[in-house]
């Protein structure tokens, strides 16, 4: 299904209108971007990327999908080998904001200068999406980590992340969030709800950034933290991949410790790997509550790295995802790591059972720990975060501290 945009967009003002948009955007002091003018905006082709470098276009992205087995690579890297990618946020873009992040955006103030070229050229093209069917997430990739084959770890080294635009979007929608019937739907006739609620019934919170910090309306800051939603390597299968779950593959972990520096290990699936990126996030909570994160679009760069059996990855991983940060070690559960392919599983406590047995392992395999004793630390020690609980699939994170094991 094609959505046309400039209709999308049409009806999204048909209600309000632009001046009005304008005005309660101005009223809630988020019209424009102060502050912000002179920060640097990363179009395509802008700056020095390290290794390879793949933009974000319509030649170079899956909308709604993750790439599967029969996908063809659009670049590739030897093992221990760099790509920097531009990645491309899906808010701003969505048919529910019409599909014009120029318009989007500039009804906040935003011209159109600043509104990265890459966003608008994919928001402008045929690019099949069904909006209530498909995912919202823009896929950039797949690539190709040549000599990668299924049984071998992809190890995944965050260098750097940097933000593309000085703004992002945090978006509530029907049906989706902790408390989907609940909100937007209980807040749909709230005076101070309707500058956010659009003409489908969702609600977009547009929020600029200042000096490291997210600024929302109200003038409500919090610290900034990237990190990219979606890595991932190929599923093993013909079938479309939907690119809201996540599975044993990786896609949608949305673990918020994934910034710079962090180590993602992902269990090859298919022959060379099939790399790919995406949902880049300025910042989360933990559980990420309303449904996104502060989206906006960064430009990532990572190591890609192929690692046999036995060789220098956790066991572990060989069959699950796994990571890590210079202070901890990220046993993850996932509440259905197939993706739901068989009917889905939501549960929390099922994702919090496997994030436990992977922790008791990694203690167990990796540093020789007696099972009774590895549960009995993390009973004592260890912290358990819900990564998320959107995605269909849910997922929980085990923080294990290595100072702890230190001798």
């Amino acid at each position: 299904m094609i959505h046309d945009g400039a209709r999308a967009a049409e009806v999204l003002r048909s209600g309000l209108g632009r001046r009005g948009m304008l005005m309660a955007a101005a009223a809630l002091g988020v019209a424009g971007i102060a502050g912000t003018a002179k920060a640097e905006v990363l179009q395509p082709e802008r700056g020095r990327p390290r290794g390879v470098y793949l933009k974000s276009s319509p030649e170079t992205v899956r909308w709604g999908y993750l790439p599967n087995r029969t996908a063809k690579p659009v670049v590739s890297v030897a093992s221990g080998g760099l790509v920097t990618v531009d990645t491309v946020s899906h808010e701003g873009i969505l048919e529910d904001q019409g599909r014009d992040p120029v318009a989007f955006f500039g009804d906040h103030g935003v011209p159109r200068g600043r509104v990265l070229e890459d966003a608008r050229q994919i928001a402008a093209s045929r690019m099949e999406h069904d909006f209530a069917a498909d995912g919202p997430h823009i896929v950039t990739g797949p690539v190709a980590v040549r000599g990668a084959r299924p049984g071998d770890v992809l190890r995944i080294d965050v260098l750097d992340l940097s933000m593309r635009v000085p703004y992002g979007v945090v978006s509530n929608r029907h049906g989706k969030g902790a408390l989907p019937g609940e909100y937007p739907e209980s807040i749909k006739d709230d005076p101070q709800t309707r500058p956010y609620l659009n003409e489908f019934g969702n609600i977009s919170v547009f929020t600029r950034v200042e000096r490291g910090h997210g600024v929302l309306p109200g003038n409500v800051r919090f610290p900034l933290a990237p990190f990219m939603g979606v890595m991932g390597v190929a599923v093993d299968t013909a079938e479309p991949v939907h690119s809201v779950p996540p599975t044993v593959a990786g896609g949608n972990l949305d673990i918020n410790e994934l910034g710079v520096g962090s180590t993602l290990y992902l269990p090859v699936q298919v022959p060379d790997a099939l790399f790919f990126v995406g949902d880049p996030h300025f910042a989360q909570g933990d559980g990420e509550v309303a449904l996104t994160a502060l989206e906006g679009s960064l430009r990532g760069t990572f190591r890609l790295t192929v690692v046999r059996p036995g060789g220098r990855a956790p066991e572990v991983a060989f069959s699950y995802p796994f990571a890590e940060t210079d202070e901890h070690w990220i046993p993850i559960g996932l509440s259905d790591p197939d993706g739901g392919a068989g009917g889905q599983v939501t549960s929390l406590d099922v994702a919090m059972k496997v994030a436990v047995r992977n922790a008791i392992a990694f203690l167990h395999e990796e540093l020789g720990m007696a099972k009774a004793v590895a549960y009995a630390y993390l009973s004592a020690a260890a912290d358990f975060e819900v990564s998320q609980v959107v995605d269909r699939t849910t997922g929980i994170h085990a923080l294990i501290r290595k100072a702890d094991f230190d001798r």
